[in-house]
Parts: C-alpha cells; structure tokens; sequence
C-alpha cells in the first residue's frame, strides 16, 4: 500500500510541473493581434490601454497623462465625433500568414475616420510595431509618434484650429446704392510701450480730442491681453483726423473694416445699425454660432434680415510647426459671405422725403401703386447710424437718449389717428353699399352738429361753412360732419364688415415689423364712435403705409396693392393685398373728387397741387387731445399721387402742426418733393 501511493505522489507532481510548462508555453500574441487591441482601445480612447501597448522607448520620454493630455487636447480642440479605426488588411495571403516575416519589427496599416467642426478628416496611415522583452517574454509593442495622430506630424507640431466669419452682405436700393455697406475706417490706438513716462497728460489730451472719457482709454490700456509692443483699438477717427493726435506719443493708426451707412440720417430707421452682441442676445443667439465680440443687426432691416446677412463660419484645421507655420491641412470648411440683400427703396427719393422732414417729428411712405413697391420710409428726426459702427460716444448717445423729440423712435412703424386721411375709405364703404349717393346736396347748419339728445353736449366740428355739401365738395373741404353722417348711416356693424376689406386689424404682409392698424381698441361701442371714425378720429389707427396702400385702390381699380420691400419679391408674390376692397366704379369716382381736392384753389389741399401733374390728394388734421373741447395738438396728413403717371403714391405724417396752419403745414413740402420726382419747374 505505501509503494502504491508512492507512485501517485510522483504522478500528481509531474502534472503541476507539465501544467506549469504548458502555460509557460502559451502561444504568444501575433503582431496583428496586438495592433488590433491597440486600435480597440483607440476607438473607444482608452488612452490608458493605449499607452500600456506602447514601447519603453516612449514611455521614457512621455508620462501616461502627457500623452492621454495630448490626444484629448488635440480631439476636443478640433470637435472630433464618430471616431472609427479599422486595420488595413495584408496586400498578400503570404503576408497575413506571415505577418512577422521581418523579425524584431513590423509595419501595418490601418484607417481613421472622424467628423469635425471643419468637417470630415479621412486617412489611411502605417504603424510600426517591435517585438520586445517585457516580463521574460517577447511582446509587441507600438513605436509610437506623432504621425500616428495626424500624418505629417513632427515633434514640436501643433494642431490649429482657425475661425473665419464670412463677410456680412450688403443692403442696396432698386438701383444698386449702398444702403449698408462694408467698408473701412481709421482706427486709433495706442502701443504701450511707445507711450511717454507722463502718460497721464497724454491720455487727457487724447480724451479730450476724442470727446470720451480719459478712464476708459486706461480700462482699455488694462486688459489683460495688452502687451508693450500690441496696438490697443481706441477709437475710429475721420481719415482727415491723423493729425490732430501724431504729437502723442504711442498713437497709431491701423484700418478697420466697419459698416457703412451712405445715407446716414436719411435712411438709419429704414437699415437699423449693427451693434456688439449683448450678453443677454447671446443667451438667445448662442446655438447659433454667435459668440462675445461678434456683431449682430440691433435695429432696422440690420435686424429683420439678419440671418440672411450675416456670413456663415469658415473653420480650418491645420498643423502647424514650432515657429506656427501651416504645414498641412487636415479639413476645412470655406466662410461664406453673407447674402447682398437689394431693396425696392429708392435712395434719392428716399433723401429727398427726409431733407423735407429732417427738422419736423414726422415719418412718410412712399409706394408705387402699381407694382406695391416701397419706394421710401423716412421716420424724423434721426441719428447717423455711423455713430454705432464707429463707435458712439456716451455724451453723443446721451444727446440723442434725452432729447425730447426722440429721434431713436421709429415713428414709420408706428399707429397714428389718419384724421381726414380716413374719409376716402368712409366714401368708399358707403358708396359700395349704397347708403351714400354723391350728388345728394346735403345742408349742413353750421360749423357743428349732434345726431341727438342722446349726444349730450358731445358734436362733430368741421372748419368750413359750405352748403350744400356733396361727396365731391365734402372731400374739396374736408367735412367732417358730412362723413360722420355718412358712416352713421352705413351702421356699424356693416361698416366695421366693409372696413375689414381695407386690411384694418390685420398685420401687413411685410417682413419688417410695422405695427397692426386699427378699427377700434376692443369693438365699436358707440354711435358716436362710429361717427368720429367716419372721419379718421374716433380709436382708428394707422401707419403711414397702410394709408398708402389705401390709397392704390383708387390706381388699380379698387384693388389694393401687395406691398414688396424686397426685389425678390415680385416673382412670387400675389399682384394684391386686397382684392375687390371697393369697386372700379368707386376708385375712379374717388380718383377724379381727389384731383380736385388738390386742384380747386379754394381745397385744403391746394398747396400740393404741381403744375403740369394732376395730383390726386386727400389731406388730414388728427385732433389729439383728452376731451371734446380741451387743448391738445394735431398732425398733420397729406396721401396723394399723380393720377396721369401714377408711379408714386406718398402718405407723409407730420406731428404738432396745431397752430403752424393745420394739414397745410405739409402739403408745401409734398408738393416739392412731386416736383422733385417729377422733375417739373414750380
């Protein structure tokens, strides 16, 4: 029995030493089979597992968060996404069984694919791979290098990653003439370390020519980006400027590109301005692409078109070497320039209409009827737009903030009472629903008139005794009893149906953002609101252009227009806003009563009247004040056209014209500028 397990005892050690040989003996890895593995915790950026396969060579050189840094530096700089590695099978059967022919080293190739902020970088690339003794037994190991990353990378490369905007486009007139343009200007600065040892006297001279204050010169000299030998941006100065500031030491000049606005005061409601993006904007803008320092539309068309504006971001990715030379290109996407927006606007007309209101607190709208072109939009007073591209001072801002005319408000978008303006489409409601007959002579008592006792001592006022009164007469002198009379007897809830046909209520189909018209705040209440609305007055409410396009009803035989700012939009957009708003019967009965509203000698609206053009008009004095017989002020309207050539249609609001001669305060400024459009003589 004890030789018997002697025997076992001597069988049991032999199987742990045969076991022990066996797993000694275990089949190494092949040089694919580890290139794979490297590739596996590439793809998944185990950068850990990826340095563990590397050669001690490179260890000795790079610590294991040295080169994890490297790769995660490089990858979130350029926005890598979708990595994917794949290696590049042997070009040979003999190859793949043999894949360690060269003893001690070997080459084999792989692919990288990965998207980018400047889009797709593809490659095809070789590692190299040397068999090593690590822990007595051979392995095969990376011998890594920087062209493993990218290649063409060399110790000491970097990858760079470059933003470019694509330049802002423009906006033009019908006819070409920048509106708002890219140009440059002189920009001033300081290098500080060309500055004199008494600075502070310096900085107060400069402050002083500049008109700022010297402590924003020094918070901008404080910046910690600012370095001796770097210019820091000051101020844009006019090109004529240079020498007032050569004899402080430390200014210079470099140019700026900025916007342009040639048309400045004339046309800054109409373009807007650009402006640095506010911190609260870029809440908003962020997820577009837009960042600190990047400029955006702060008013206007700048505004409304912005996204069609603006240029789209050019990102390149590039290696560079030590001294930040570009050697290469990995991917790039091209910057693109921003879309040159062209206008309907007339830029002449457009200067013309604001030379005339320039000193009043007014705003006009000019169409052609025919084609619903905006010719011209003109809100006063104004500032130069200029000023904000350049940089505008805080006395200059100031100014304009606190001046009481408020030439930062936007008057041609606004609502305003359309006063005798409104009598056209009165006329036309009750001519279309037949309530009205023209020729009816109508004998008005006296200046003023209540339908009622149920009035109390409430009355409509008109400004001439004239009897008696047709639609034709009504219109020559502005009654505004006969067309309160003339509402009240259409009804209001059939005036307020027809009145609807005009578009009142309702948003023009424009894309700037001009306020609704209105009929009536909440319904139309009262007769006596009716009647008061018969003549503009009452809660009606209207833009200047929404009165123009009114008006191109009596042009396009009863039609009105579609309103287009754009070229574009002619192609796709419908001939009219408003279809059938009163019959062609009734426009040209209205046309030709307007001809002589501006013709007869004796009409409000004579003073429009040019010789040679038989100017169709209608003028209009709103009444604004808190109660029937209290103080106010008025504005003053006048809409007409040129009924033989009808190519310009011009609603023009002029505001505290109460004792400056009512509605006749802006028919001489209408009638130059027909003359200049027309070019007649006077």
């Amino acid at each position: 029995m004890k030789r018997k397990f002697g025997w076992l005892g001597i069988s049991l050690a032999a199987a742990a030493i045969l076991l022990v040989s066996c797993k000694d003996k275990e089949p190494e890895e092949t040089p694919r089979e580890a290139f794979q593995a490297y590739l596996a915790d590439w793809k998944i950026q185990n950068y850990a597992g990826m340095y563990a396969r590397l050669t001690p060579e490179l260890k000795a050189k790079m610590t294991e968060e040295q080169f994890a840094e490297r790769y995660r530096k490089i990858y979130d700089g350029i926005g890598e996404e979708n990595l994917a590695l794949e290696a590049i099978p042997p070009a040979t059967a003999s190859a793949e069984s043999d894949p360690a022919a060269s003893p001690g080293e070997t080459e084999l190739g792989f692919r990288l694919a990965m998207d980018t902020s400047a889009g797709p970088i593809r490659f095809e690339h070789e590692a190299k791979l040397v068999q090593v003794e690590e822990e007595q037994r051979k392995r095969w190991k990376v011998a890594w290098e920087p062209s493993l990353i990218f290649p063409g990378m060399k110790d000491g490369d970097k990858v760079r990653v470059t933003s470019s905007r694509g330049e802002r486009g423009e906006i033009v007139d019908r006819n070409g003439n920048g509106l708002a343009v890219n140009g440059t200007a002189l920009q001033l600065g300081l290098v500080p370390g060309k500055m004199s040892e008494n600075s502070d006297a310096d900085l107060a001279k400069l402050a002083g020519l500049l008109g700022i204050d010297a402590a924003d010169i020094r918070k901008k000299l404080g910046a910690s980006w600012v370095k001796p030998d770097l210019f820091v941006p000051i101020a844009i100065v006019p090109d004529g400027d240079v020498d007032r500031y050569t004899d402080i030491p430390g200014v210079t000049f470099q140019k700026k590109k900025v916007r342009v606005y040639p048309y400045a005061e004339a046309a800054t409601h109409l373009t807007g301005y650009l402006g640095e993006v506010t911190a609260e904007q870029l809440d908003r803008l962020k997820e577009k692409g837009y960042g600190a320092g990047d400029v955006v539309g702060q008013a206007g068309l700048e505004q409304v078109f912005e996204d069609r504006l603006r240029g789209t971001q050019g990102t390149k990715i590039a290696i560079t070497d030590e001294s930040g030379q570009e050697k290469s290109v990995l991917a790039e996407v091209p910057a693109k320039p921003g879309e040159t927006i062209r206008l309907t606007i007339d830029a002449d007309l457009q200067r013309t209409v604001y030379g005339e209101l320039k000193d009043e607190k007014a705003n006009a709208a000019a169409i052609d009827p025919k084609t619903g072109a905006v010719l011209a939009l003109v809100s006063t007073p104004a500032y130069d737009p200029n000023a904000f591209a350049r940089g505008v001072t805080p006395q200059q801002y100031k100014a304009w903030s606190e001046d009481p005319r408020q030439p930062f408000l936007n008057r041609f978008t606004k609502t305003y009472a359309p006063g005798s303006s409104f009598k056209v489409m009165t006329a036309a409601i009750g001519l279309d629903s037949k309530t009205l007959d023209p020729n009816e002579a109508k004998t008005i008592q006296g200046l003023t008139w209540t339908k009622d006792a149920s009035w109390g001592e409430y009355y409509v006022k008109r400004v001439h005794d004239v009897n008696p009164v047709n639609l034709q007469n009504a219109l020559v002198y502005s009654d505004n009893i006969y067309f309160a009379q003339a509402a009240l007897t259409v009804g209001k809830s059939a005036y307020v149906t027809d009145a609807a046909k005009f578009g009142m209520g309702e948003a023009l189909p424009l894309p700037y953002p001009f306020k609704k018209s209105q009929l009536f705040n909440k319904d139309m209440n009262t007769e006596i609101q009716l009647a008061d609305s018969g003549y503009g007055q009452g809660e009606v409410l209207m833009t200047s252009l929404h009165v123009a396009l009114v008006y191109s009803a009596l042009v396009d035989g009863g039609n009105i227009v579609y309103p287009r700012m754009t070229e574009e939009d002619g192609g796709s957009a419908p001939a009219y806003w408003r279809e059938g708003a009163m019959t062609p019967e009734t426009a040209e009965l209205l046309k030709q009563d307007l001809i002589k509203a501006v013709s007869d000698p004796h009409g409000v609206g004579h003073g429009a009247a040019v010789p040679g053009a038989a100017i169709a008009g209608k003028t209009g004095t709103a009444e604004l004040k808190l109660t029937k017989g209290g103080e106010g002020t008025e504005n003053g309207w006048f809409v007409g056209f040129n009924a033989n050539d009808p190519k310009l249609l011009l609603a023009v609001m002029v505001e505290d014209v109460k004792g400056r001669g009512g509605s006749g305060f802006v028919t001489p400024k209408v009638k130059r500028i027909f003359q200049q459009s027309l070019k007649t003589g006077s």
